[in-house]
């Protein structure tokens, strides 16, 4: 996933300029964020829960332009409730960040 790499470390670095120390430290709180975000989608026992985690990951992937992770997150936010097969998608783009 070099392209989604390419374009949050684009995003960050618009953020942050030239420090590649700070870029790194906004790196990993987005990818915490978005690991806590995905860990509260799992644990989801109603529709509002899971629609305010996948919210939740929808804000921090924009933030950052992870447009195929912002559009999963969108697709989730659109279900009633947890949806354990777009779950799996989200996950294996979160563990490729």
């Amino acid at each position: 996933m070099t392209y989604e790499h390419g374009t949050i470390d684009a995003a960050l670095a618009a953020v942050a300029g030239d420090e590649p120390a700070v870029i790194q430290d906004l790196r990993m709180a987005f990818i915490e964020g978005v690991t806590r975000a995905l860990e509260a989608m799992h644990g989801a026992e109603d529709g509002q829960s899971w629609r305010e985690s996948a919210l939740r990951m929808k804000g921090l992937a924009a933030s950052v332009s992870a447009l195929p992770l912002m559009t999963l997150a969108t697709q989730a936010a659109e279900r009633d409730g947890p949806d354990s097969e777009l779950l799996d998608r989200i996950g294996q783009v979160v563990a490729r960040l």
